[in-house]
């Protein structure tokens, strides 16, 4: 048995959503690289070098590389021979999420109650947590800040069995058609096909926390993952919604088991600075 204090969950989380609002993946950052490179719109390609821009000004300046500093989503994997001393997980995560919003001067968009009376929390506590136990005795924190702007064009539909595989391409690229400028394109889907009402969702949650370059190591979904990226593509929605190619950097498809009488299927709709730090202790 390993123990690992609170305190050192607290700054890891801490260090995440303050690494993950400045610095976007390398490989996101290369996938917007090449797509301005494949380009074939004038007013496209330019409008990625504006995106290029922005990302090496962030990181430069030390500045989050959107106004949107998002809502805390907390991905842990917590290995089962961990025991976490000296308070509460949840105590530490949420602590981590207060300080690195408070103390790395990103913007606070949390509301206490989400109808009532929609009070700002001051610090952007709680938030979102999921939890896994896994092998080991360590402890794997993502951090994946999600603005909602994208958050809003996200949707999900419970599909029968009898659905085939153009109905739920067509539902998917119906989602991004919708959404148009909304998610600020080029965007990165995240699928969740699965599980239930609730996993699904997070599945696809999940999926925009992969790296864009990975497809799914089932040839049947990489297929579809590939398929999808062209015809949302096609849409000519591209970059900020001026036309071109380049709607989509990638989509990422994660499954699951679900039950003989249901195909959930949710699409999690990320911005172009889809964002997300991780961190063992």
């Amino acid at each position: 048995m390993r123990e690992i204090h609170a305190n050192e969950i607290t700054q890891a989380v801490k260090e995440l959503v303050i690494k993950a609002n400045k610095i976007l993946p390398q490989d996101l950052v290369d996938c917007i690289g090449c797509s301005k490179n494949n380009e074939t719109n004038d007013t496209a390609k330019s409008i990625l070098s504006d995106l290029e821009a922005n990302i090496d000004a962030a990181k430069e300046l030390d500045i989050p590389v959107c106004q949107d500093t998002g809502m805390a989503v907390i991905f842990a994997e917590i290995g089962q021979d961990v025991h976490i001393t000296g308070g509460s997980f949840e105590k530490a995560v949420n602590d981590g999420v207060s300080q690195g919003y408070t103390e790395g001067l990103l913007r606070k968009s949390v509301v206490a109650d989400p109808f009532k009376n929609r009070i700002n929390t001051n610090d952007n506590t709680p938030a979102i947590i999921h939890t896994s136990i896994v092998d080991g005795d360590k402890i794997k924190i993502t951090a994946a800040p999600k603005g909602f702007g994208s958050e809003n064009m996200s949707r999900l539909k419970m599909f029968t069995p009898s659905a085939t595989r153009e109905d739920i391409i067509g539902f998917i690229v119906d989602c991004v058609k919708t959404a148009g400028s909304n998610p600020c394109p080029p965007v990165v889907i995240g699928v969740g096909i699965g599980g239930d009402f609730e996993y699904s969702a997070i599945l696809a949650k999940k999926a925009l926390c992969r790296n864009v370059s990975d497809r799914n190591s089932d040839a049947f979904y990489a297929d579809m993952e590939q398929e999808l990226l062209d015809k949302i593509n096609a849409l000519d929605i591209g970059p900020q919604g001026f036309g071109g190619k380049t709607t989509a950097l990638c989509v990422n498809i994660e499954t699951y088991p679900t039950h003989i009488a249901g195909l959930p299927v949710a699409v999690n709709v990320g911005c172009h600075v889809t964002r997300h730090a991780s961190k063992i202790i």
